[in-house]
């Protein structure tokens, strides 16, 4: 009985250090946020403000760019969110419960682009974007992020755990594919769609690689984007922090609002292949 209550207060040790060390970077953020230090000193508690501002912020807000800059990667990263939550979750129910000719091999052949490093692509896509007349526009960001292989494979694991019956019990009622589809499908795997919804979103609104190859426009920069432009004229620490605040603040609001549904996605995707 002791040994196990020692453990058990050993565990919780454990878990408090990690929660501290993970927590600590978001303080540190928060903290110097609110910062005077005009320039960076290596001090390592420099994140501890001698003195509460909001001088850092309202240097960001007085930018005349920073609501474009919002606005850009608000269209990035909603409008993925909503083609990849429909173009996903209806391909993963085709490889989930539709058998076909050859799906195997098409399924092997999607998860086969996972292999190559988005990187090798750069170059190439540049190219082809040029040619389109897509460079500093949104079209370079919509329509390749119309979907992704990634979610794809995670919506098909899900859907692979819902029972064959419901979709025969529909049949039986006389229920084709767009019915089973919005009617069962869509409403039994809100958590997994939650999840997709939540990665898509913090991936598009955190690209940094994309938009700053493919835009040379101020006006068309993304908020990251945007901000690094702002923190190459300045070395000021309490700036460099006010920015990553304002950057965070939408993905931790959506974080809070499909907190359930995302962890659960996460256990869930992986139970059935």
């Amino acid at each position: 009985m002791k040994l196990k209550r020692f453990a058990n207060v050993f565990i919780y040790i454990v878990m408090l250090l990690l929660a501290v060390i993970y927590v600590f970077p978001f303080i540190m953020m928060v903290g110097g946020s609110f910062n005077k230090q005009s320039i960076f000193v290596p001090d390592p508690l420099i994140w501890i403000p001698k003195e509460v501002s909001l001088l850092n912020y309202s240097t960001i807000f007085s930018q005349g760019m920073v609501a474009k800059w919002f606005l850009n990667s608000a269209i990035i990263s909603i409008v993925p969110v909503i083609t990849t939550l429909l173009i996903c979750s209806a391909v993963g129910y085709i490889f989930a419960k539709k058998k076909f000719h050859g799906s195997k091999t098409f399924f092997w052949i999607f998860m086969a682009v996972l292999m190559v490093p988005s990187q090798l692509t750069l170059i190439p896509r540049y190219i082809m974007y040029s040619k389109f007349n897509w460079i500093d526009t949104f079209w370079a960001f919509l329509i390749p992020g119309m979907w992704s292989v990634m979610f794809m494979f995670l919506m098909k694991q899900y859907i692979s755990t819902i029972p064959d019956s419901l979709i025969d019990a529909a049949n039986i009622d006389g229920c084709g594919d767009f019915i089973i589809f919005f009617r069962i499908i869509i409403p039994l795997s809100k958590s997994a769609l939650a999840t997709v919804a939540t990665f898509t979103f913090m991936n598009k609104w955190n690209d940094f690689m994309n938009p700053l190859i493919y835009t040379s426009d101020s006006t068309m920069y993304n908020i990251v984007v945007g901000f690094a432009s702002l923190l190459q004229r300045t070395a000021n620490f309490g700036i460099q922090m006010a920015s990553a605040v304002v950057s965070f603040i939408p993905i931790f609001i959506l974080f809070l609002f499909f907190q359930k549904y995302f962890t659960e996605g996460i256990v869930l995707t992986g139970i059935k292949g």
